[in-house]
This record gives C-alpha cells, structure tokens and sequence, in this order.
C-alpha cells in the first residue's frame, strides 16, 4: 500500500485528489484561476465540502472560463445563489467575478497568471520536509508578500492563508510529508 499524507488517508476523495493533483506544479492559466475561486469558495469552510462541490462549480462557473465568468453579472449572481450545488455565499460569489477582472487585468500585464504567480517562487517549486503534520504551515512570509500583492490589485478573499493554500494545490509548494510517496525524495529514488 502507498504511504500517503494523514489527511489524504481519510477518504477516497481525498485520496485522488492528493495522488493525482496536490503539490503538483500547475502551469495552465484556466486551472489556476479554477483553484484560486476555489480556494476562496473554501474560507471557513472544509476543503472536502468544496472537492464534492468540484464538478458543480465546474458546471456553474462555465468549465471557470475566466472571460466569460468576468462577465457574470447580477441576474447572474442571483442565479448562483440559487444553485444548490454550489457554495451559496454572495460575499465569495461577488469575489469569485471580481477576481475574474482582476485576473484578466494580470493576464494583460504578465501575458499570463502563471508568469505572475510562479516569479514569487522563481519558477521552480518549494520542496519542504515536513516530517509531520504538524509542521506544516497555514502561511509563510511569502504567501503574507503574494497575498498583499494580490489585494493591491484588487482581488478579494486571498489573505495569506487562502494564497499559501493556492500555493500548496497548485504546486508552488510542495508540503507532502517525506514518507509520502508523492514527495520528490522518495519520487527520485523509485
């Protein structure tokens, strides 16, 4: 059986989720502003409520096509409110279309949010080596720098904790613990 981290071992959606997404590095412009909405969506809330809310969203926020979600308007709003397969939060809804314009506004500036994104971490990932758990951290100086970079340019519900989590899903970061299978040690010595 592989050896997984703790919180990936609690349920099958998890567990798909870590194996095949988590700390992998993520380059395509449509997946990161996916997982920034979702990451937002998730304030306060637990990130497998928004895994089984995935295809939902998914459908919700048009395959989270940037441009046509930057163009969601208020009879839009109200129709999301109503969708129940979705995080009904008008405060992360409102946000989630904000951050569509403000994404597209660094898209223009950078040619892409992933050359905006990935300069914080010089292009290449942060590999940790967490033994534990509980060494793993909610934010970093970095993600305090990316988060306050964001809200400079307007875009809502990505403090620190949000954007270290962005960090992790999208592999900025690598958090896996080292007895992890999906930790680069143990990927380099298979």
């Amino acid at each position: 059986m592989k050896q997984r981290c703790e919180w990936a071992q609690k349920s099958e959606i998890y567990s798909q989720y870590h194996d095949e997404e988590w700390g992998k590095p993520l380059h395509d412009d449509q997946k990161l502003f996916e997982f920034l909405i979702l990451e937002g969506m998730q304030a306060g809330l637990s990130w497998i409520t928004i895994l089984k809310k995935r295809e939902a969203f998914r459908e919700a926020y048009n395959n989270f096509d940037v441009h046509k979600v930057a163009e969601f308007d208020d009879s839009k709003v109200e129709k999301l409110m109503q969708n129940t397969g979705i995080i009904r939060n008008r405060s992360k809804i409102e946000a989630s279309i904000n951050n569509a314009r403000r994404f597209l506004e660094v898209v223009d500036e950078f040619g892409s949010f992933n050359s905006y994104i990935w300069k914080f971490v010089d292009y290449k990932p942060i590999v940790n080596k967490w033994a534990t758990l509980s060494e793993i951290p909610a934010r970093t100086e970095l993600s305090d720098l990316i988060s306050n970079d964001l809200k400079k340019r307007g875009f809502k519900f990505v403090g620190s904790t949000i954007v270290y989590s962005h960090m992790q899903a999208t592999g900025m970061v690598n958090d896996h613990l080292v007895s992890c299978f999906c930790h680069p040690e143990h990927q380099e010595r298979v």
